[in-house]
C-alpha cells in the first residue's frame, strides 16, 4: 500500500513493546483539529493537511528505518526535509504542490513551538520551490457568452442542462468560485427578488455579492425544471441521481462544450471566473471593488489574477492624466 493511502495508525505502528508513534498521532491530530476549530478552515482543507502530514511521516518512517516519534521530528535537518521534498517530485508533484507541502509542513512545526511540544526550525531553513507565474487565460467575451447562450431545446435532458448553464452563469456573472456556487441552497440563492448573495470563501471570508438578473433567471428556470424536491436548506444543485452536484461534473460539461463550441483547452470553470475579473476591469471596473467581489484577501492576489491589455492602459492613462496628449 502506497504511503498517501496509509493511515496514522499504519505508518506510526511498530513492534517494540512501548510504541513512541501514539504520542505523535496525539499531536497530528491535535494541530489538525487546532487547524478547523481555532483557525476557521474548511473540512478539506484539514484533509488536504492530514495527507500532506501521512506523506511526510510514511516517507520519514522509510528513510529511518522505524516508524517515526516525536524525537525524530526534534533531530529533523535539513537535508532529510529536501529528500523528502525530491521524493514527492520524483513521483510527480509540481512545484506548487511541493510549496503547499512544505508550507502545511511549517504550519505544523510552528504549531508544535507555540504549543511547547518541541522546537526545531530546521524546516524553516528549506526554500520552497519557485512556482513559475501563470494565470489563467480568460475568455473572450463572444466566447463567455457562447457557453451560456446555448439552445437547450434538443437536449434529451433538458434540467441537466439548465443546471450547468446556471452554473456557469454564477461563474462567469458573479465571480464565484465552484466550491461557493454549489454551497448554495434554495435560501440563499438569488430568486425570488433576492438579488445580493452572501457568499463565505476561502478562509471563511465573507462576502456580498450582487446577483445580474440573468443569473436569477437561470437559476429559477432550473429550480422549475428539476425533477427532484429542493428543500430550503438543501443543496440547490443536483447531480442525476439527486444527490449533491459534484465540481467535477461541471468540469466535464465544460471540456464537452468545448469541443462543441471550438473554444480552446485554457476554457475552464476556473478561467469563467478569471473573465468575470479581467471583462469588468476592461469595463472601467476600480480594481478595489473586483477584489471585494472576487473575496481576495490581498489586492495583490486580484493584480496577478486579473489581466489588463495595453489597450486598457492606454486608455486609462489618456483619460487620467493631466499631461496626457489626447489622440
Amino acid at each position: 500500500m502506497g504511503p498517501v493511502a496509509q493511515s496514522l495508525d499504519d505508518i506510526l505502528a511498530g513492534d517494540a513493546e512501548l510504541p513512541l508513534g501514539g504520542d505523535l498521532k496525539r499531536v497530528v491530530e491535535g494541530w489538525l483539529d487546532h487547524i478547523v476549530i481555532e483557525r476557521g478552515q474548511s473540512a478539506a482543507t484539514r484533509e488536504a493537511y492530514a495527507r500532506d502530514a501521512r506523506q511526510f511521516l510514511a516517507f520519514l518512517k522509510s528513510y529511518l528505518g522505524h516508524p517515526p516519534c516525536l524525537a525524530d521530528l526534534e533531530r529533523l535537518d535539513a537535508r532529510t526535509l529536501r529528500a523528502f521534498l525530491a521524493n514527492r517530485r520524483k513521483a510527480g508533484l509540481t512545484s506548487r504542490s511541493l510549496a503547499r507541502s512544505l508550507s502545511a509542513l511549517r504550519t505544523f512545526f510552528r504549531w508544535l513551538e507555540r504549543e511547547d511540544t518541541l522546537q526545531n526550525r530546521a524546516v524553516l531553513q528549506v526554500a520552497a520551490p519557485k512556482i513559475p507565474h501563470s494565470i489563467p487565460k480568460p475568455l473572450t467575451v463572444e466566447g463567455a457568452a457562447s457557453l451560456i447562450e446555448r439552445d437547450a431545446s434538443d437536449e434529451e435532458k433538458e434540467w441537466i442542462t439548465a443546471r450547468d448553464t446556471a452554473v456557469l452563469l454564477l461563474l462567469y456573472g458573479a465571480g464565484l468560485r465552484i466550491s461557493e456556487a454549489l454551497r448554495l441552497t434554495p435560501k440563499t440563492a438569488p430568486i425570488n427578488g433576492r438579488d445580493i448573495m452572501h457568499i463565505r470563501g476561502k478562509g471563511g471570508k465573507e462576502r456580498l455579492v450582487p446577483a445580474l438578473a440573468v443569473v436569477s433567471d437561470a437559476i429559477t428556470v432550473y429550480m422549475g425544471l428539476c425533477p427532484y424536491p429542493l428543500e430550503p436548506d438543501d443543496p440547490l444543485f443536483r447531480g442525476a441521481r439527486g444527490g449533491p452536484l459534484s465540481p467535477r461534473l461541471i468540469q466535464l460539461a465544460m471540456e464537452k462544450l468545448r469541443h462543441t463550441l471550438g473554444l480552446p483547452d485554457t476554457a475552464t470553470p476556473h478561467a469563467l471566473r478569471h473573465s468575470f475579473a479581467t471583462h469588468l476591469l476592461s469595463a472601467g471596473a476600480d480594481l478595489r471593488q473586483i477584489q471585494e467581489l472576487l473575496g481576495h484577501a490581498s489586492l495583490s492576489t486580484t493584480q496577478v489574477y486579473t489581466e489588463v491589455n495595453r489597450d486598457r492602459l492606454l486608455a486609462v492613462y489618456d483619460q487620467a492624466h493631466p499631461r496626457a496628449a489626447r489622440r
